[in-house]
């Protein structure tokens, strides 16, 4: 496609990513942020080989390595030490692995390399409408000191899933999910120094995780490590409360300690709830991701519960195939048929498995859980299950045989 001027709204994983491939192509990018500058903040995230592949072809798989922590396996425990998730990337291949990371060491990475590129910038801006006409898109930000409106060939949507420019005649189901979890990212330490992802569960209404995230790029001396604790959305505004502070944080810490002792030596710099931070998820399934001249990639496009750890890595995927599909076309109409065409069954499997399983971890359904802690170390005796288990994981699948 012949040079255009393209705003990308939203300086996330998809973002950047997207910002970076299509300004190596020549096009006029600018980038569009609320935040007024990028920070360090965030918690840590798991990239699946998927992704790792794209950034690979990015040339920045070295740099991000860097800064993340291997992971080689998915593994998940009842209280009483029963083994239910067990899921290795060996099945692949020898190389094959995921990567934690922090999500300030991801944007790092690919911001450090966007910075290398001709493109412009607009931080601190919100946008508040976007207007597709016939030969181009009208978007209107506005900051502390005025409103503009800026004309561009196309725009991209990629404001995350709690977005509210996604058109709402493209969006069949955009809900919250009823379960989040409370985060904190803390210095790694032993045992959990190795590089599993580990979880625990009670039933499916208690859950807990520590995933090695390597470092930030502002503390790279120091290894850290995310944990979350699953919680109902509901209850998540007593953690904000100062009575939750004063009176049930420390009886929350002992129950923690009798659920997972381990933990222990890791959560030593937790002192008090304002250290946990809260996260919620989106469940958003879209007819399409783009017509004409405007699009939408990244979480605002097919945003789901984090329990198979694809958000980042569909991000990296939406990048490449849309910068895939403009170097094929000079129509934009075209551009997203391509789009649809390589993206959707990937979407769509995901979304589904997403649907499906969560539930069977986060919700105070007992059914479910029993039927997964019964089915799931099954399958991870049969060679050609755990196989299609670790491909589910790494982000490869694009249906339930492919």
């Amino acid at each position: 496609m012949q040079s255009q001027s393209i705003a990308i709204i939203g300086a996330g994983t998809a973002g950047l990513a997207t910002a970076a491939l299509l300004a190596r192509q020549g096009h006029a990018i600018t980038l569009i942020e609320r935040a007024p500058a990028l920070e360090p903040v965030g918690a840590g995230l798991l990239l699946q080989p998927s992704g790792l592949d794209v950034l690979k072809r990015m040339g920045l798989y070295q740099a991000m390595c860097g800064y993340g922590a291997n992971v080689d396996a998915l593994v998940g425990h009842t209280c009483s030490g029963r083994a239910i998730m067990n899921s290795h990337y060996r099945p692949l291949d020898g190389q094959a692995h995921g990567l934690g990371i922090h999500r300030a060491s991801l944007c790092h990475v690919l911001d450090s390399h966007l910075q290398t590129l001709p493109h412009q910038r607009r931080m601190g801006c919100t946008v508040i409408a976007v207007d597709t006409q016939a030969h181009q898109t009208l978007v209107t930000l506005e900051d502390s000191q005025r409103t503009d409106v800026l004309a561009f060939d196309a725009a991209l949507i990629a404001n995350g899933s709690h977005s509210q420019l996604r058109p709402s005649d493209w969006t069949r189901y955009d809900r919250l999910y009823p379960w989040g979890a409370m985060w904190a990212m803390v210095p790694m330490a032993a045992p959990f120094d190795v590089p599993l992802l580990q979880q625990r569960y009670h039933r499916a209404s208690a859950m807990a995780g520590i995933l090695p995230t390597g470092c930030r790029p502002d503390q790279p001396d120091t290894p850290l490590a995310s944990f979350f604790w699953s919680l109902p959305v509901t209850e998540m505004a007593n953690w904000q409360q100062p009575d939750f502070a004063r009176a049930s944080f420390e009886k929350w810490r002992n129950a923690l300690h009798e659920f997972w002792p381990e933990l222990d030596s890791v959560l030593t710099p937790l002192t008090q709830a304002h250290q946990l931070t809260p996260a919620t998820y989106r469940d958003v399934i879209m007819h399409q991701w783009g017509e004409n001249r405007l699009g939408v990639i990244g979480d605002a496009a097919h945003a789901m519960s984090p329990q198979l750890g694809q958000g980042a890595n569909m991000a990296l995927l939406d990048a490449w195939a849309l910068s895939e599909a403009m170097q094929q076309s000079d129509n934009w109409n075209h551009v997203w048929a391509h789009y649809h065409q390589q993206r959707g069954p990937h979407i769509r499997f995901y979304q589904r498995m997403s649907r499906w399983l969560t539930p069977a971890f986060q919700s105070h359904s007992r059914i479910l859980a029993t039927g997964r802690d019964m089915l799931f170390p099954l399958m991870a005796q049969l060679p050609w299950l755990r196989l299609q288990m670790a491909r589910t994981v790494a982000g490869l699948k694009t249906g339930l045989l492919r």
